[in-house]
């Protein structure tokens, strides 16, 4: 397994990071198969462990928490901080009050002292971004935590954040964590760029795009949405919504690709991103023990020009044929951000 430096950090991680978000009842809940897929990812060489604390409602965090029960200074651990976890108006978002009470809740389901990379799952523009890097700042100073990032932070957003750090002397972003596969390209156009520019580490999410590059989704066969990524979002595989026609269409292309290169379809897509010079280390998500095994069989898969030529060919570079993220969007976009009052919206 090939390593590259977190984000500045001197923190070596592996270019796969094993991803916990289907671990728990969202996706495997038996808890002792899920702690054995840890354990073979971590003997074939995976050092970064990545979940959250609102993947199955803390689920996820307790799963790897007993699984790294004496491997836990092997691994690179990170989870996230954001998404609402209880009843009540204060029990989410990025404030420090909820910040403080968040990381112990981790620590406790997690088993450890200490987490490697904590990050903050989704921008929060009720919380001064301040505010929040100034609670992070304190818990790196308290030893709770190594280093901060962030996830799904559109550019503009990273830049305020390293420019408040800097101004107010705090610690500052070391990460994003953006979605980005083969149908979902956007980020090439400002995120990994600006990541670059502030020497930020990234680790990309949703290789498979959901599921949909997993090499059991085609144009014209029928998807079964009642299990997996399908049963979660099925509007992301149906094949009769007009906006998904340019996505099925890229995706039979994709597949002769990979069947050219003699590899599965779902290897082809964790190799992409692992090919940008933003992207330090490729999150991958398996549910089962086959879908690790499929996953690590490709660790070797080296794509050429050649190849990433015939990629943007499919899907040009920037393009978004496929929405990753549906859990947030900028608060820009809302209809009242948008639009004028009536009466101002002529020009005369």
């Amino acid at each position: 397994m090939r390593y590259r430096t977190l984000g500045g950090t001197g923190i070596e991680v592996s270019v796969h990071c094993l991803g916990a978000m289907m671990f728990g009842m969202v996706g495997n809940t038996d808890h002792e198969d899920s702690a054995r897929i840890i354990h073979t990812a971590l003997d074939a060489g995976i050092n970064f462990v990545d979940t959250a604390d609102m993947y199955s409602r803390g689920e996820s965090e307790e799963i790897v928490g007993k699984a790294l029960a004496g491997r836990r200074d092997e691994v690179v651990l990170a989870t996230k901080v954001h998404f609402p976890m209880g009843e009540g108006p204060n029990r989410g978002g990025n404030s420090r009050r909820w910040i403080t009470r968040a990381v112990e809740d981790s620590l406790r389901r997690l088993r450890t002292d200490w987490i490697d990379l904590y990050q903050v799952h989704r921008p929060d523009h009720t919380t001064d971004i301040e505010e929040t890097l100034a609670a992070l700042t304190d818990l790196v100073r308290q030893g709770k935590v190594r280093a901060i990032g962030c996830s799904s932070f559109p550019a503009q957003d990273i830049a305020e954040a390293h420019h408040v750090a800097e101004r107010r002397g705090l610690y500052r972003f070391r990460t994003e964590q953006p979605p980005y596969n083969l149908l979902a390209r956007g980020v090439e156009t400002h995120q990994l760029p600006t990541a670059q520019r502030y020497g930020m580490g990234t680790l990309t999410y949703s290789p498979l795009a959901n599921g949909f590059l997993s090499g059991k989704v085609r144009k014209d066969q029928p998807v079964d949405l009642t299990t997996g990524r399908p049963a979660l979002t099925p509007f992301r595989f149906d094949a009769s919504l007009p906006e998904n026609a340019a996505k099925f269409d890229a995706l039979e292309k994709l597949t002769e690709l990979a069947a050219d290169l003699g590899v599965p379809l779902a290897q082809l897509a964790v190799a992409f991103p692992a090919a940008h010079p933003a992207v330090t280390s490729v999150i991958i998500g398996p549910r089962t023990m086959e879908q690790l095994t499929s996953l690590l069989a490709g660790v070797e898969l080296e794509l050429d020009d050649a190849t990433l030529d015939r990629i943007d060919e499919i899907v040009p570079p920037g393009t978004d044929l496929y929405r990753a993220d549906g859990a947030w969007q900028p608060p820009s976009l809302a209809a009242s951000r948008r639009r004028r009052p009536i009466g101002e919206r002529a020009a005369a």
